[in-house]
């Protein structure tokens, strides 16, 4: 069952990744690959009342890898880590079946109590680069995480969250099922450039309109005859 599963792991990674080019590419150099091992050992370990040895085994593939992973954490099937340097899985973090995790990301808890502080995964997410998800909520199955993204909030499924904090850039993601990497695809990108322009497009527009609700409103003047401007009468 073990080496079942690991090879479940190792075909999860070749198809989301098109630079695997064998099996045997995915067992040699894949950190991703090489923490997941150290956590499957220090999991079994801390299940088993092996607290020590456990945190220790975790310890080992931090070293090894550069991805850190508590070994109270629960990871479903064929995750893949692409990457990886830097990613953080708090104890408490829940990771359903065929996640992608890239360098950076951080499953982190927002509270000191020794309860369920850190995030929930669904099925299929994606979370891009350096994306902190913050909290003991959950992120709904195939919703998918902008690199930077900083979630503190509850994600509905099939979402797409960008932003800091996130925030909802499309209503739900495509049904063809195909992988997108990163996360995000090119024309889900909120263009900052564009956003500012639309501002102030709009600020001038609600200007202009205001400024002719004022025109309308004051009482008509005719102008000097020389261009000066017309003195105001005293009041009675």
């Amino acid at each position: 069952m073990f080496f079942k599963n690991l090879a479940d792991e190792i075909g999860g990674i070749r198809a989301r990744d098109p630079a695997a080019r064998s099996r045997l590419e995915v067992v040699l150099c894949y950190p991703g690959f090489h923490a997941l091992l150290f956590y499957r050992l220090a999991h079994r370990a801390w299940g088993a009342g092996w607290l020590v040895l456990g945190r220790f085994l975790s310890h080992l593939g931090r070293l090894l890898t550069g991805i850190e992973i508590h070994p109270g954490a629960r990871i479903g099937r064929r995750l893949f880590i692409d990457h990886g340097m830097g990613v953080v899985i708090g104890e408490t973090a829940e990771i359903g079946d065929d996640v992608t995790l890239y360098q950076g990301v951080t499953l982190g808890g927002t509270s000191l109590q020794k309860a369920k502080r850190h995030p929930t995964l669904g099925n299929r997410v994606i979370v891009g680069a350096g994306a902190q998800i913050l909290g003991p909520f959950k992120v709904g199955d195939g919703a998918r995480i902008g690199a930077n993204a900083v979630v503190v909030n509850e994600v509905p499924p099939g979402v797409t969250m960008v932003g800091i904090p996130a925030r909802a850039a499309q209503s739900r993601t495509p049904t063809d099922g195909a992988f997108c990497a990163y996360g995000l695809a090119g024309h889900e990108l909120p263009d900052p450039l564009a956003r500012a322009m639309n501002g102030l497009l709009d600020e001038l527009t609600a200007l202009k309109a205001r400024l002719a609700e004022l025109e309308a409103a004051s009482p008509s003047r005719p102008p000097a005859a020389d261009g000066a401007a017309q003195p105001i009468a005293a009041a009675e």
